[in-house]
């Protein structure tokens, strides 16, 4: 994968743990490229059964409105409004496809977490990962046909939620995450807190073959659709 790509091809991928650096730093950029209160990550859905396209279209795009393949960077020329009083902020993703899932990559206010159970009908997976750098912990849901399944946040896995909320205790258990009764921690309080997210993301990437380059926050250039609100697609 070369940065700077256009992103319409199955990508090489880098895993998912290096997502735990998302919002990380302390200058107010996300180490991983984003940056900004409008273009920022919000998050990473991924989705597998379903094209880019069909996952734009269930996160409330009009698929014939795809942007040329934009960067990270450029979605910060985008005319974004995360927040507007009365009404709708605008949400904005860039999608692809990597190790077998398609993605979508969130700005401003999206729609993954609400279309969640949307997103996953008639058999589709969907795996949600949202980095909540202002509000911890980061959080990741797991849904399928329709229903959320499972979900938990980084750091808080002992409560979970969902119609199957211990499907991936095993291999959180295998991880050295949590001790083999499904509650305790393996290491509370001992552990960096980039660390102790890196060891669940890796858990849930062996679980379901999950990677992203991490290009998709640099680089790489996705089209771009909008999903919510009416935010300016054309390029400042």
């Amino acid at each position: 994968m070369t940065e700077g790509t256009h992103g319409g091809a199955e990508q090489d991928g880098d895993g998912i743990q290096w997502l735990a650096e998302i919002g990380r730093s302390s200058t107010g950029r996300s180490s991983t490229g984003g940056s900004g209160t409008d273009g920022e990550v919000g998050g990473v859905v991924f989705a597998r059964g379903i094209t880019p396209e069909e996952l734009a279209r269930r996160m409330g795009a009009d698929p014939a409105t795809a942007t040329e393949p934009i960067s990270d960077t450029e979605i910060r020329d985008l005319d974004i409004e995360v927040y507007r009083p009365g009404d709708d902020g605008d949400g904005v993703i860039r999608v692809g496809a990597c190790a077998g899932w398609t993605f979508a990559i969130e700005y401003g206010d999206s729609t993954g977490g609400e279309l969640l159970t949307e997103i996953a009908r008639d058999g589709a997976e969907v795996v949600h990962f949202r980095p909540m750098p202002e509000q911890r912990p980061a959080l990741l849901d797991y849904a399928r046909d329709g229903a959320v399944l499972c979900g938990f946040g980084l750091g808080e896995e002992r409560w979970r939620w969902g119609q199957e909320p211990d499907l991936l205790v095993p291999d959180l258990v295998a991880a050295g995450v949590l001790e083999a009764d499904g509650v305790t921690s393996c290491a509370p309080g001992r552990q960096p807190d980039g660390a102790a997210r890196r060891r669940t993301l890796g858990a849930v990437e062996r679980r379901f073959g999950l990677s992203l380059p991490r290009g998709a926050l640099g680089g790489l250039r996705l089209p771009a659709y909008a999903v919510r609100g009416t935010p300016g697609m054309a390029l400042r």
